[in-house]
């Protein structure tokens, strides 16, 4: 377990901020993305971040303090759904998420909030104000309730990922067990409508909570997330490779749409030389992994995962079309970063892609979400044009510029906090987007 590590202090007029994250590290997806971009430009901005984090542990810039939250990281590679030795157990926080564990659910962030609402009962006056991303736990609410000015980022809404997944349950046996493992959505309902502020990534996403979670549209704000845009840009050392496709997914579900988009390199490898790299590492077994065999497309497919930023801002770089084929996005990472590197994309029009994209032509192509043959006539548009390719491409890296930079997410969430410090609540007409 890596030692606590003190923030720099805050400059004159800084706020002390307590950021928390059940699960921060980036390789598990865009919460960790945006716990460790955010809190480096906070502190760029002169404020003072500490980043109370469980495992897998978050990878932070110089300037910003962390303190580990242990727990028991019980879906651990390469043992998830591991049984813990005897000693690891230190509270009732980790006897309750190993039993919730047991009975098919996910307690990984109600514990987390019950260790850290501990952790922060006795450092009362270190911090002015406490950023809660995504955890959304019992213990959330009851922060709030002891008294701290708190805001939570809820990057939207998981009542999506839950009707995605039961839609994609095909036995009875399947349903109950996904029904199971979100069963803390119930939780995180209770809290959001406690919680005087809940920031959110999109108008989209806005929306959904407000109409899927019940949570008041004055209590919401929209701050869109941005991209490290020095990294993720065009590199002249860099060729492309003729069609080359690729594709970034941290997540083997339904929702992202992968198994729609292997369907459509299939069907293009038929008439032409493509092959597809998926940023990403397929689960053994898993509905990604079977279609692939299913499909016969290993020797056109390349996985990989654990790259850094710049080795995938260079993947960007040799590919002619990035595709985001999810259902549903809130704001979508991805979209942004094939955008910064100016290649064009195609994506699907679920959630809020045509929001992030722009409208269809501008930056990329929008397609019906699910529609390997929609994918297909949009890849091959694009496959068939390098002028096309090349004007969609410069328009997404000046969008990126113009809308999607840390520094704005930063300025934006900042001017969320100093509200909630001063005024403990957001004022409706503070959107960002």
């Amino acid at each position: 377990m890596p030692g606590a590590r003190a923030a720099a202090p805050a400059r004159p007029g800084g706020l002390r901020i307590a950021f928390l994250v059940y699960r921060g590290n980036p390789q598990c997806g865009g919460q960790g993305v945006y716990t460790r971009h955010l809190t480096r430009e906070l502190v760029r901005l002169g404020h003072q971040v500490e980043v109370f984090a469980g495992p897998p542990w978050p990878e932070l810039d110089e300037g910003v303090g962390f303190t580990p939250v242990p727990g028991l990281d019980l879906y651990r590679e390469p043992d998830p759904f591991r049984w813990p030795a005897r000693r690891e157990f230190h509270s009732w926080a980790d006897l309750g998420e190993f039993l919730i564990m047991l009975s098919g659910g996910f307690g990984e962030p109600w514990a987390f909030a019950r260790r850290v609402r501990a952790l922060l009962r006795a450092r009362r006056d270190e911090f002015d104000v406490v950023h809660d991303n995504q955890c959304l736990a019992t213990d959330i609410a009851a922060l709030a309730r002891d008294g701290w000015p708190l805001l939570a980022t809820l990057h939207h809404p998981i009542t999506v990922d839950r009707a995605i997944a039961l839609e994609h349950a095909t036995t009875r046996t399947q349903r109950f067990a996904t029904r199971r493992w979100y069963g803390f959505l119930s939780m995180q309902v209770r809290t959001l409508r406690e919680l005087p502020a809940v920031l959110t990534v999109s108008h989209n996403s806005k929306s959904d909570i407000h109409e899927q979670m019940g949570v008041a549209r004055e209590r919401l704000t929209v701050v869109p997330v941005g991209v490290e845009h020095d990294v993720f840009r065009p590199y002249d050392d860099v060729a492309k490779r003729p069609g080359r496709l690729m594709v970034t997914t941290s997540s083997d579900v339904a929702m992202k749409g992968l198994v729609p988009l292997l369907e459509a390199v299939a069907k293009l490898r038929t008439e032409r030389d493509v092959d597809l790299m998926v940023i990403g590492r397929p689960r053994r077994g898993g509905r990604v992994a079977t279609a692939l065999e299913r499909l016969g497309l290993e020797d056109v497919v390349t996985t990989v995962s654990g790259v850094s930023d710049e080795e995938l801002a260079r993947l960007y770089g040799e590919a002619e079309v990035a595709v985001v084929p999810s259902l549903y996005e809130g704001f979508s990472l991805p979209a942004i970063e094939a955008m910064s590197c100016a290649v064009p994309v195609v994506a699907t029009t679920g959630g809020a892609l045509p929001e992030v994209v722009g409208p269809h032509g501008e930056c990329g192509l929008l397609v019906e979400p699910n529609d390997p043959d929609a994918l297909v006539a949009a890849i091959r548009t694009l496959l068939d044009d390098a002028a096309l390719r090349a004007r969609l491409g410069a328009n997404g890296r000046r969008r990126v510029m113009r809308r999607f930079t840390w520094e704005v997410t930063a300025r934006g969430t900042a001017a969320c906090y100093d509200a909630v410090v001063h005024k403990g609540d957001l004022p409706a007409a503070m959107d960002f987007a």
